[in-house]
């Protein structure tokens, strides 16, 4: 098992991948260093020495702009902090066993770039393995041998890299960042200002002039006055001498050539109109030596900054020669560097910032290089299924297809080949489980499709719809039930009350209902929709039985279970009837029918039919199907409910394994296998286990799904009930009280995962021994659960037991004892004898009939709990545990 840093990513490698990590060396100088853009390096001397002196005393150090001087810029760049961390890295470079530069802009950039390391240190192993899993292994690799450098380039948010910092101790870290604050707890920092009038004098003079010239007195004069005028900005030297070493103009014809002096703003120079003076005439002389270059210019001012790849560029320059040519005039002129490959071209954001808004566009126009760029894009998406041997193409692109959905400029022409690429891209990412990541592409898809095809276009409504699913998929439930609405809305409009896609477009907005908790309005409206799939389509046809299916859910996560079973039974009746046993949605109506009588507490006829189900998966869609997988994981939660914890880890642990391999590490399912598995190490109560793994999950639902995201406030529910557990209240608490004011904020007040979090706070409240506070959440949850979901909801009788705890260790046993009485006599009419939930209702009764002395009554209830739970439950539960030493305990003289 390897673990990449950033993202808390947890893979499991192979035994044979994990030796060569081992064993595998860099070959002496190893790096991938990007050439440098000019090749002259002046004016830094001071910073280099300070630098070197961090990074030998901390081993991490962060470049970032002058604070005071970065409002002065604007936030831009072309202060020259990566020329300076560039140059440490090959000054410095004998002195490490590998040099690796990593762009990182984002966590995907950062997971590319050690990618990229296992490729070149273990191609044999990293052609067949994904980049998750190179990653991992470049993790592993940095761990075992010491000694290197990695440069972090462009870093946007420092809490990027905490992880790999802590994860590699080893080398040195070298960062380079725009941000000049937020690095106190991740590296100390070394601020970079404008060069200082002298040394902007020399690189200019330098770069026009070449190493070997002496400026005489009027050029140095020229020159000060120049590089006053640009500010002693870098970028914009290096771009002014560029162009006059490569047109031989004279200084004192280019300043003027220039025009007037920029007129300072109040808070200093703006590079973006700097930059732009410069370029009037570097352009010209660009378009006069191949026009060409200036149209393949303008399409990189649209892609992502980093590893453009040479290959997307062949639609505007088919002829490799020729290609070769433009290149090499862009850099001539400074204007591109190259990856070390010399496969991929760099642009800096500035020059990219500048060409974008140069020239102006009338309403209806492509500005200079997007059309250009669009077409680019759409020409390498690939041909065949997006799952089937495309993934390394795909990562490659997905950074530019992103950058030209942010960019898109608000009055260029629509087009349907522009949404198809975003439509493509975001079908990628549904298919690697990363659903909640197309929000921007869906969002750029569906404005393509409006202002293309019109607002109630049918592909225009199956955008909206995929847009609304992306946000239902992020836990942004607001925003999706109200594009939900909008779809079904123009779908009833324009095709009709009856039309399949309509009663589709209803079942999705249910479905938004249901996931936020508003279980009343998906349920009505669950009903209408097989009310009119049982009118339309027959009370048969698969539709019908999926909506059926659906109702029976929400029947079940309300509570209704004497409604949800026998819904349940009949459909996967009809299903086994219609569509045939091994028919998929047969399979599908088997596992919730299973699930829901483990939901009564009735395991003898779940576990069953789950082992039954799981035996089906397995034979009609083999082995590692996520569909087996997870009729596989539902059989580990049965033997989990009925204290068989060995089995449902065993179970839980192979599960991970293989949704680790067939999904992915970053799959929502791969996620909630982390969190079942920490679960039931905390069950069986191997804390030790159980809390590093739930961190570790909390992480990654973070970084994947959002902070806010129902999945990540599971997660930071169950890390604090384990920390309870541990006895540690100190994090348990605030960590209780964070999640329930994030559910109150994302999921409303009653929403049960928020009754849920108000339930737990108060748990803990008890655990400190604060029961007045802990009796005033308990008495507040219990009303609204009773308000929300009924008297004889699970929940609400979970609610009522622990109230009826809380009277019990305050003394209040009158009060205490009713309450008990009254949760189990509900519980046996609503969840049966047996159910697990009924058999600690009825110890707990006990225990206060023991409180009060009543032990004619207490012992013959806890007799009768023993015996069902060695009936019902295994010898080791937990509840038959309790209930053995309740009784010998009550039975001491």
């Amino acid at each position: 098992m390897a673990i990449t840093g950033s993202d808390i990513r947890v893979v499991v490698l192979p035994p044979s991948a994990v030796r060569w990590a081992q064993e595998v060396d860099a070959p002496p100088g190893a790096s991938n260093l990007p050439a440098s853009a000019t090749g002259v390096f002046v004016g830094r001397e001071e910073e280099l020495k300070r630098l070197r002196a961090l990074l030998a005393e901390d081993g991490e150090a962060a470049v970032t702009q002058v604070s005071s001087r970065a409002q002065a810029i604007h936030g831009l760049g072309g202060i020259g902090k990566s020329a300076l961390a560039l140059h440490y890295a090959h000054q410095y470079r004998r002195s490490y066993t590998l040099v690796w530069w990593i762009p990182a802009e984002s966590s995907e950039q950062i997971v590319a770039g050690l990618a990229s390391l296992a490729v070149r240190l273990c191609p044999q192993w990293a052609s067949s393995a994904d980049a998750e899993q190179q990653a991992a292994w470049a993790m592993l690799w940095l761990q075992w041998h010491p000694g290197w450098l990695l440069v972090f380039d462009n870093v946007e948010d420092p809490k990027d890299l905490h992880h790999y910092l802590g994860a590699l101790s080893d080398g040195h870290h070298l960062v380079t960042s725009r941000k000049a604050t937020g690095w106190q707890a991740t590296a100390p920092t070394l601020a970079v200002g404008l060069l200082e009038p002298a040394a902007a004098v020399q690189l200019l003079c330098t770069l026009a002039f070449g190493e070997g010239h002496t400026p005489d007195a009027e050029q140095i004069r020229h020159a000060e006055d120049l590089v006053a005028e640009l500010g002693y900005l870098p970028l914009a030297l290096e771009q002014a001498g560029a162009y006059l070493y490569q047109t031989g103009t004279d200084l004192g014809v280019f300043r003027k050539m220039l025009g007037r002096v920029l007129d300072a703003a109040a808070d200093g120079i703006d590079p973006e109109r700097t930059i732009a003076r410069v370029w009037e005439h570097t352009l010209i002389a660009i378009e006069a030596r191949d026009p060409l270059a200036l149209i393949v210019l303008y399409a990189l001012a649209w892609f992502a900054p980093d590893d453009i790849p040479r290959s997307l560029l062949a639609t505007l320059v088919p002829d490799a020669a020729g290609l070769g040519n433009v290149l090499g005039a862009l850099h001539a002129y400074n204007l591109i560097a190259f990856t070390a490959d010399r496969q991929g071209i760099t642009i800096h954001r500035l020059v990219q910032t500048v060409l974008r808004t140069r020239t102006a566009t009338e309403p209806g126009t492509y500005p200079a290089g997007r059309q250009e760029a669009e077409q680019a894009v759409r020409q390498a998406i690939p041909e065949q299924d997006a799952s089937v041997g495309h993934s390394a193409q795909w990562e490659r692109l997905l950074p530019h297809i992103g950058a030209l959905a942010v960019s898109a400029p608000e009055h260029s022409p629509a087009s349907v080949d522009t949404a198809f690429i975003y439509h493509a891209a975001a079908q990628y990412l549904r298919q690697q489980g990363r659903d909640a990541h197309t929000i921007q592409l869906c969002s750029a898809a569906l404005i393509q499709c409006e202002r293309a095809l019109g607002d109630a276009h049918p592909d225009t409504l199956a955008s909206r719809n995929n847009l609304a699913s992306a946000y239902r998929a992020a836990g942004d439930f607001g925003r999706a039930i109200s594009l939900f609405e909008a779809t079904l809305v123009q779908c009833e409009k324009v095709s009709g009350d009856a039309h399949p896609k309509t009663l589709q477009s209803r079942n999705n907005l249910a479905g938004a209902y249901y996931e936020a908790g508003e279980l009343r309005r998906a349920i009505s409206l669950y009903e209408a929709t097989l009310a009119q799939c049982e009118k339309v389509l027959g009370g048969v046809h698969p539709d019908t039985l999926a909506s059926r299916n659906n109702l029976a859910s929400a029947y079940q996560a309300a509570g209704d279970l004497r409604r949800a079973i026998p819904l349940m039974e009949a459909t996967h009746a009809q299903c086994a009837q219609v569509l045939g046993d091994t028919h998929l949605g047969t399979l599908a109506s088997c596992s919730n029918l299973a699930l829901a009588y483990w939901a009564v507490g009735d395991l003898t006829r779940a576990i069953p039919l789950m082992k039954a189900t799981r035996a089906q998966y397995e034979k009609v869609l083999g082995d590692a199907h996520p569909d087996t997988l997870q009729s596989r994981n539902n059989l580990a939660i049965a033997y989990q409910a009925v204290g068989d914890l060995e089995q449902a880890i065993l179970l839980f642990e192979a599960i991970l394994a293989q949704r680790e391999q067939v999904l992915g590490d970053a799959h929502p399912h791969t996620l909630i296998s982390r969190n079942n598995l920490a679960y039931s190490y905390h069950m069986a109560g191997d804390l030790e286990r159980a809390i590093p793994l739930f961190e570790v999950t909390l992480a990654r639902r973070e970084q994947v799904l959002g902070d806010a995201h129902p999945d990540t406030l599971i997660s930071r529910n169950n890390l604090a009930l384990a920390y309870l557990a541990a006895g540690d209240l100190e994090r348990a608490v605030p960590l209780f009280e964070a999640t329930l004011a994030q559910r109150e904020q994302v999921l409303g007040g009653v929403h049960p995962d928020t009754l849920s979090s108000r339930n737990n706070l108060a748990g803990a409240y008890q655990s400190m021994g604060d029961l007045e506070q802990a009796i005033s959440l308990f008495e507040v949850t219990l009303a609204q659960r009773e308000y929300v979901s009924g008297e004889n909801h699970p929940g609400t009788m979970t609610s009522r037991n622990n109230l009826a705890y809380s009277y019990h260790m305050a003394g209040d046993l009158e009060r205490a004892i009713r309450l008990y009485e009254a949760t189990l006599v509900q519980r046996e009419q609503v969840l049966g004898d047996v159910h697990p939930d009924t058999l600690q209702s009825r110890n707990n009764l006990a225990l206060a009939y023991q409180a009060v002395g009543d032990l004619e009554r207490a012992i013959p209830l806890f007799e009768a709990t023993l015996a069902q739970c060695e009936q019902v439950l295994c010898a080791t539960h937990p509840y038959t545990l309790t209930a053995r030493s309740n009784l010998a305990h009550v039975r001491k003289p």
